[in-house]
């Protein structure tokens, strides 16, 4: 608490003039208290008269120490407060009542045993708190009011602790006595806030800061309106916390709030329910599960039959957001985009037409729905966020923010990147197709009756898709890969596996299949693991049905073929005394500068982009050849054996081919 004077005799005579009964009081207990507010029964306030500055001296000698200023302040208009926390304390006693705690339950040893070797000087002074603290309720729910005198700030206020002994938590802390008593003050606003009746000069100066904080974040002033809406949601002002939440939300988009009854209301819902169903659609609702969801968004007022189709949706994929108006067709643009990879592009879009998005109501400041949309929404990072929120919007004026920088850098590089590919040892594999469209890649190099998928989260679309000896009709050899789909800065369409298989001699590139209409492009990388295999790296470059050229290098073997331009020699690009992380650099910078490669990193990583399952990136085994399965179950061998099926053999729950002769283990 700062040094500033506080006017006590201004701040209880208002909390004297606002009081009346929660609204949950009943009849009977208003008369127990002394009155009911109807005229007959005058309602009992919560002062008392002040205590004499001899009460208060008589009161510190007899405790020995002197009482910390703010609460030798209060005591000079008030000798004790009727607080009437909900489930907590009820009456601060005045000068004759207060006494030192002496911990009567035990707790510090309780506390103490908690204390690790290094603690922290905020856990050390909680168990010493109870052997030193003054006790000052004289009413309560099993609760303490307990100011700490060996907790103090640079002011000389004591720290008040309130333990709710029926809880099992730690205390509440609070600075001071004076802090303690503005909670307070604000809990007892937001205990009426049901009440019709309870409105006053508070209540109005709150709603108006409301109102005012509405218009603040129109404008792109985000900041100021956040800190008044603060405030108003401390005094449970109507509207505060489903605006605020809204500014949360954007500035953690990751995250969830709760917009209460919006949901019932059908202006708001088509944003609200499906960002409320985010959770639940992502399987992160505990507590009860869906049956428990979708009867708290019914009791909110919200049609259980809406309910269940929106979770279905974001649950599924198939949500969009589909607002009316400009600002509804410049997210259908947007998502465009960004369903191909091209998440800067649609970004730019969205952030063009913000000006243009209209509020249905007063109880909306931001375009929240687009969080929930599941193509657009990964694009909506914290900095993202904080720019819808700067920027003027629904017929507001103001200063438009500095743009947020692109997240996609050019060229390949980021692969080399131990975080973009979720860990150092992973491998990748990508075909570039000039001359046509990503929509046509299943019918060059898909499986037969390939066709793309609804956009899938890419960090776990790789997870989700059956093994190949789980598909009826699918040899173990082969090797279909699940391949994320988009269109590259350029214009080339592309098809990306993030988690490869190992890159063996039977390995057949799509190139020449993928070419019949332009230049098609395969690289493939497959890092080192010792005592396996070395680092490998494929290039394979096709036009119009017939390959131009191709190397492959394994460890110090290289295989080439065709007129390898000097730009993309592997003498030149994999010089042995380098690491295999700068051989994979001055590869990725060349494949960028000579033929003009690049991958979308956000979309790759973290958006959602359609998938397709390809042919095998493996021929068949030839006469001769042969190949067999390690497998790994949980049998009566010691862990970590394996054994060895040969061709066709395997029990159905292998899943790790070992190449025979010519071959290799694949992971």
């Amino acid at each position: 608490m700062s040094g500033e004077p506080f006017n006590w005799q201004e701040f209880l005579g208002r909390w004297q003039e606002e009081w009346v009964p929660r609204a949950d009081e009943d009849e009977d207990e208003a008369e127990d208290e002394g009155g009911s507010g109807d005229g007959v029964h005058p309602v009992v306030r919560p002062g008392r008269p002040a205590a004499k500055e001899a009460a208060v001296a008589a009161a510190e000698e007899r405790l020995g120490r002197r009482l910390p200023p703010s609460y030798r302040e209060f005591l000079a208009v008030s000798d004790g407060w009727r607080v009437d926390q909900m489930a907590g304390v009820y009456q601060l006693g005045g000068v004759a009542d207060i006494d030192w705690f002496r911990d009567p339950f035990g707790m510090t040893a309780m506390y103490e045993e908690n204390l690790d070797d290094n603690p922290r000087q905020e856990d050390v002074l909680l168990a010493g708190m109870w052997q030193r603290a003054l006790r000052l309720e004289t009413d309560s729910d099993m609760s303490y009011a307990l100011l700490d005198p060996g907790d103090t700030d640079q002011n000389g206020e004591w720290a008040l602790y309130v333990y709710k002994g029926w809880s099992g938590e730690f205390p509440d802390r609070y600075p001071s006595f004076r802090a303690y008593m503005e909670a307070m003050y604000r809990g007892f606003h937001r205990d009426r806030v049901e009440r019709p009746d309870f409105v006053n000069a508070t209540t109005r100066a709150q709603d108006a800061h409301v109102e005012e904080a509405r218009l603040l974040a129109l404008r792109g002033r985000y900041e100021e309106a956040r800190l008044l809406l603060e405030e108003a949601a401390s005094f449970g002002r109507p509207r505060s916390a489903v605006l605020l939440n809204q500014l949360r939300h954007l500035l953690a988009p990751q995250g969830s709030q709760e917009y209460g009854n919006l949901v019932a209301d059908s202006r708001y819902l088509p944003e609200i329910l499906p960002v409320q169903a985010m959770a639940p659609a992502r399987g992160e609702w505990r507590l009860g599960g869906d049956d428990h969801w979708l009867g708290m968004m019914a009791a909110r007022g919200a049609a259980r039959e809406t309910v269940e189709a929106v979770l279905n949706a974001m649950r599924d994929g198939t949500y969009r957001y589909a607002p009316p108006g400009p600002w509804g067709r410049a997210v259908a643009e947007a998502r465009e985009s960004a369903r191909w990879g091209a998440t800067d592009a649609a970004w730019r879009v969205l952030r063009d037409a913000l000006p243009s998005w209209e509020a249905p109501g007063p109880s909306l400041i931001a375009p929240i729905g687009l969080l929930a949309d599941p193509v657009l929404g990964p694009l909506i990072t914290p900095e993202r966020g904080r720019e819808i929120l700067a920027t003027p919007r629904a017929g507001e004026s103001g200063p438009s923010p500095e743009p947020v920088p692109d997240l996609d850098p050019p060229g390949l590089a980021w692969l080399a990147e131990p975080a973009a590919n979720r860990g150092s040892r992973e491998g990748y594999r990508c075909v570039w197709v000039e001359g046509t469209d990503p929509a046509g890649l299943p019918a060059l190099f898909g499986e037969e009756g390939a066709a793309l998928g609804a956009p899938v989260d890419q960090r776990l679309a790789s997870w989700q898709v059956s093994r190949p000896h789980e598909r009826e009709g699918v040899e173990r050899w082969e090797d279909r890969a699940v391949v994320a789909v988009g269109r590259t800065a350029e214009g080339r369409a592309f098809a990306f596996d993030g988690r490869p298989r190992h890159l063996n001699e039977r390995y057949l590139s799509p190139a020449v299949a993928a070419s019949p209409s332009g230049r098609a492009v395969v690289v493939w990388r497959d890092p080192d693991f010792p005592g396996d295999h070395p680092a490998a790296f494929h290039l394979s470059v096709a036009e119009r049905g017939e390959e131009l050229y191709a190397f492959t290098v394994r460890g110090t073997d290289v295989q080439r073929s065709g007129a390898i331009p000097e730009a993309l020699d592997p003498a030149r690009l994999f010089r042995p005394q380098d690491s295999e992380l700068d051989r994979e650099l001055r590869v990725l910078k060349a494949l960028h500068t000579e033929l003009g490669l690049s991958l979308p990193r956000f979309a790759l990583t973290q958006g959602r982009l359609h998938t397709f399952t390809t042919r095998s990136w493996t021929r068949a085994p030839r006469d001769g050849e042969t190949y067999a399965y390690i497998t790994f179950g949980r049998t009566g061998r010691e862990p970590g054996q394996a054994r060895p099926y040969p061709s066709g053999s395997g029990p159905a729950g292998a899943d790790q081919p070992w190449l025979g002769p010519g071959g290799s283990h694949a992971r």
